[in-house]
C-alpha cells in the first residue's frame, strides 16, 4: 500500500476530503499537524507533530519519519505547508517543485518580479518597505490602487485606495494586521474587469487546466472578498486560450513544475488578460468539492494520484456546470447560528451546504478576517443556472450573532 504524508494545518478546512480520498485511492495517510491534539481519534500512530513555522525543522521531522517508515510522497494541503513540502519531498526524491520557486508563491513581491522578468501582464507595482510612504508610492502608481501585505492569501488585508488619504488609512490598518511579524506593503495599479480562476496541475513543468471559473460578482474594493465561483467560463474561446496559456507562462516563469496551481487573472476593458497571482496549492477552502473527473474522482484524489505518480489518462471535468459560494461574514460577533439551511439545501440544483465555523466562535470580516463563514454547492445545465441556484440559497440563510 503507498504511503503519503499529508500536511494539514489545524485550521485548514480541507482535511476530511484529502483523508477522505486517499481512503477511496486505497493509500495510507500519515497526517502531519502542528499540534498532537489535533491528530487525535482515528489516526492513532499515523499522526506526526511537524513544526509548520520552521521549515528546517519540519523537513528534519518529515525525513526522520520516513526513514522509521518509509513513505512515497509528502503533499500540503493549504499555503502553510507548501514549501516545506516541496522541501521534504526534494529532500527524499519524491516528485517535487524547486522549493524556491515554492518560496516565490509564498512572497508577492518575488512573485511580482519573476513574472515582471518573464514579461508576464501584470499591475504595476512598488515594494514598500516596513514604515515607509506608502502614499507616496500609490501617487506614483495612481489610483485607484490595491495595497496589501506580501504574504497573506484568500483577499485578507487586500484594500482599494482611491486617493492619499485612504492609502494612508489601509496602510494603517494593514500593519496593525502584520504587528507581530513586519513585512513590506505591495502597491500596485488596480485593474477593472472580469476576474477568473484557472486550477491547473503541472507535470514535468507542462500545465493542464482542469477548470476555469467565473467570479460573476463585480471584485472593485474597497475589500475584495470572493463569493461564487462557477464553471465551466462564459469567456470566448480565445480569451479562455489566452487566459490558459497566461497560467502556464506565469507557472513557468516562476519556476514551477509539478503539482496543483491555482491562478487569478483578469480580462482589462480592452480583452487582455492580466496576470494577477498564482499560488502552488489548489483552490482554498472547500470550493474543491466543485470539481469531479471522470466517473465521479474527485480533485484531492486527482492530486494525490499525481504525487504518488500513478496513472491520470482520461481524467476530464464533468459536462455539467457547477459552483460555490463562498459565504461572506457580514458583520463581527461570535457566532450564534444560521437559520434557513433546510431551505436553502430545498433550491432546485443545490447539492451541499457546510457552515464551516461552528456555533460559539467568532466571525471576523474582510480585511482582517481569514475565514468564511461556508460554502453553497450547486450543479445545474448551465452555469447561469448554477448561479441562480446559489444565490437563491443565500437568501434563504439568516446568520444570528451573539
Amino acid at each position: 500500500m503507498a504511503r503519503i504524508l499529508l500536511l494539514l494545518p489545524t485550521a485548514t478546512y480541507r482535511a476530511s476530503d484529502f483523508v477522505a480520498a486517499a481512503a477511496r485511492l486505497g493509500v495510507e495517510v500519515v497526517v502531519g499537524s502542528e499540534h498532537r491534539q489535533a491528530l487525535s481519534g482515528s489516526m492513532g500512530d499515523r499522526a506526526v507533530v511537524v513544526p509548520l513555522a520552521d521549515v528546517d525543522a519540519a523537513v528534519s521531522a518529515i525525513v526522520a519519519l520516513h526513514h522509521r517508515s518509509p513513505l512515497e510522497g509528502v503533499l500540503a494541503v493549504d499555503d502553510q505547508g507548501v514549501v516545506i513540502a516541496s522541501a521534504a519531498a526534494a529532500r527524499l526524491g519524491f516528485r517535487h517543485n524547486p522549493p524556491d520557486a515554492v518560496a516565490a508563491t509564498r512572497d508577492k513581491t518575488i512573485m511580482r518580479e519573476r513574472l515582471g522578468a518573464a514579461s508576464l501582464p501584470q499591475p504595476a507595482y512598488r515594494i514598500v518597505s516596513p514604515g515607509a510612504d506608502v502614499a507616496s508610492a500609490a501617487a506614483e502608481i495612481g489610483y485607484p490602487c490595491v495595497i496589501k501585505p506580501v504574504s497573506r492569501s484568500a483577499s485578507q488585508g487586500v484594500i482599494r485606495a482611491d486617493d492619499a488619504i485612504a492609502a494612508e488609512a489601509a496602510a494603517v490598518r494593514i500593519r496593525a494586521m502584520t504587528a507581530n511579524s513586519p513585512e513590506p506593503l505591495l502597491v500596485e495599479s488596480f485593474v477593472p474587469g472580469d476576474e477568473v480562476a484557472v486550477e491547473g496541475l503541472l507535470t514535468g513543468g507542462r500545465l493542464e487546466v482542469l477548470a476555469v471559473f467565473d467570479k460573476p460578482d463585480p471584485l472593485d474594493g474597497p475589500f475584495f472578498e470572493e463569493t461564487i465561483y462557477v464553471t465551466p467560463s462564459h469567456q470566448p474561446p480565445a480569451i479562455l486560450t489566452e487566459i490558459e496559456s497566461t497560467a502556464a507562462r506565469a507557472a513557468t516563469a516562476l519556476g514551477l513544475r509539478e503539482g496543483p496551481v491555482h491562478a487569478e487573472l483578469r480580462i482589462d476593458p480592452g480583452g487582455d488578460v492580466i496576470m494577477l497571482e498564482l499560488a502552488a496549492r489548489s483552490i482554498g477552502g472547500l470550493c474543491a468539492r466543485t470539481l469531479r473527473f471522470g466517473a465521479g474522482v474527485s480533485l484531492e484524489e486527482v492530486i494525490i494520484r499525481h504525487a504518488l505518480g500513478m496513472g491520470l489518462d482520461g481524467l476530464t471535468r464533468e459536462s455539467q456546470a457547477s459552483g460555490v459560494m463562498m459565504l461572506p461574514v457580514r458583520s463581527a460577533g461570535l457566532l450564534d447560528h444560521v437559520s434557513g439551511q433546510e431551505r436553502a439545501l430545498a433550491i432546485e440544483g443545490v447539492v451541499g451546504l457546510d457552515i464551516s465555523i461552528p456555533p460559539g466562535r467568532p466571525v471576523v470580516p474582510l480585511p482582517e478576517g481569514d475565514r468564511y463563514l461556508g460554502f453553497i454547492f450547486a450543479r445545474g445545465p448551465t452555469p447561469q443556472a448554477v448561479e441562480a441556484a446559489l444565490r437563491q440559497a443565500e437568501a434563504c440563510l439568516d446568520v444570528h450573532l451573539r
